[in-house]
């Protein structure tokens, strides 16, 4: 069983480095916005759980529906009938998408099965997070386990640590030794 947090923490940014993330976001003063669908808001709702997010989370899509994919976040319907809505491709346009629609410098986006039955020939715990930035795009696919909860948070987890990751790197031409 997991612990509780103390009265008045969010128990959603107790598990996830929230906090980190809103920080180096307004250091940076850059705005981040998601695209969700297994994990249907979750993202959003953890970033906003930390005190002060208003400052750098423009906000977020629900796209669990198929059809939302391509109606909100933009993902092209040739990508949803060929690569399916659980795939590489899909989460990187929805990260376009979220960045785009929301006027965000970053985009998440999630896709993936939490279960408790495969999706379109991927097996549970499949997830794809999507990052879009002033930089370009990567994707990062996970295999997760467990049950729909927590495959759910882990996605939550990297696509929140992801995102740190890239906010803690040297800018191209910034690092030591770049001419």
């Amino acid at each position: 069983m997991t612990a509780v947090p103390p009265a008045g923490v969010d128990p959603l940014t107790a598990i996830v480095p929230a906090a980190d993330l809103v920080r180096l976001l307004r250091e940076a003063g850059r705005t981040v916005a998601t695209a969700e669908s297994l994990t249907a808001g979750l993202l959003a709702a953890t970033i906003a759980g930390v005190p002060g997010a208003s400052t750098v989370l423009r906000g977020g899509l629900i796209v669990y529906a198929t059809d939302l994919k391509h109606t909100l976040a933009g993902v092209s319907e040739h990508t949803l009938a060929s690569d399916g809505p659980v795939a590489a491709s899909t989460a990187e346009q929805l990260a376009v998408g979220a960045r785009t629609a929301c006027g965000a410098d970053w985009g998440l986006g999630l896709t993936g099965v939490a279960g408790p039955d495969p999706q379109d020939g991927q097996p549970v715990g499949t997830v794809f997070v999507g990052l879009a930035g002033p930089e370009g795009t990567e994707v990062l696919r996970l295999k997760l386990s467990g049950d729909r909860w927590t495959i759910r948070m882990e996605a939550v987890h990297a696509a929140v640590g992801e995102l740190v990751r890239s906010l803690g790197r040297p800018a191209p031409g910034n690092q030591p030794g770049a001419v």
